[in-house]
């Protein structure tokens, strides 16, 4: 692996963005690959100025942490990547699969290993939700976040099952997903699903053990993760 380069979008420079290319840089340092270098070079770069060339460079890894990835560009996980960039397409899957859908303020953690996913807790804004659609992916980078969120069981369970089943129509390598969901008269509604630990995964930073951007890590790498906890002191 000759560097492992963390994609981010041309427009994103925020404190936000910061936090998570840090918490990545910081994932990798802890648990470098195995080979076939123990320190590998991290760099991070802007989607813009990557081309279809550079992007076929032999032993580069990409960890791409924005939904704007061009077509033309041929990035590990593309296709799921360009599901996911179409929210009303996405939302029409998973009305077929006999779920409503609708915006929502509430992050579901998926963290798909190759034996599986494993589910973390919810993740919601530390200041009351108000129904807007949170319709940018810039505009997750004002937002602050807390977790976890506690849901009843039978919440939980149906929010699984949408996430098991999404996962498996998209054919999801493994990685770490946030399903972005919210309520209408109770029932759980669908909103968009990211293919990264995006802006939310934040909350999970000295919370969950290990952290959303650690288990991303892991699952790019084939490290197994054999469960999500939440620090006691502070669930």
């Amino acid at each position: 692996m000759s560097r492992i380069l963390i994609v981010v979008d041309a427009d994103a420079a925020s404190p936000t963005t910061e936090l998570m290319v840090s918490a990545i840089r910081q994932a990798i340092a802890a648990h470098p690959p195995l080979l076939p270098e123990t320190h590998p070079t991290v760099e991070v770069v802007s989607i813009d100025t990557l081309s279809t060339t550079n992007t076929e460079e032999s032993g580069d890894k990409y960890l791409t942490l924005t939904l704007n990835v061009p077509d033309a560009l041929n990035l590990p996980g593309a296709s799921v990547y360009k599901a996911c960039r179409d929210v009303v397409g996405l939302r029409q899957v998973v009305e077929q699969m006999g779920y409503p859908t609708g915006a929502g303020c509430f992050w579901l953690p998926l963290v798909l290993t190759a034996k599986g996913p494993i589910y973390g807790e919810v993740i919601g804004l530390a200041e009351e939700c108000t129904g807007k659609e949170i319709s940018e992916e810039l505009s997750l980078f004002n937002l602050k976040y807390q977790q976890p969120v506690h849901l009843a069981d039978a919440k939980r369970q149906p929010l699984y099952h949408l996430g098991y089943r999404l996962l498996q129509y998209l054919s999801a390598p493994p990685a770490t997903y946030l399903l972005q969901f919210g309520f209408k008269d109770e029932k759980i509604v669908f909103d968009r699903l990211w293919p990264y630990p995006a802006a939310p995964a934040i909350a999970s930073i000295n919370i969950q053990e290990p952290d959303l951007f650690i288990c991303h890590w892991h699952c790019l790498t084939a490290k197994p993760i054999f469960d999500l906890t939440i620090t006691p002191s502070l669930s």
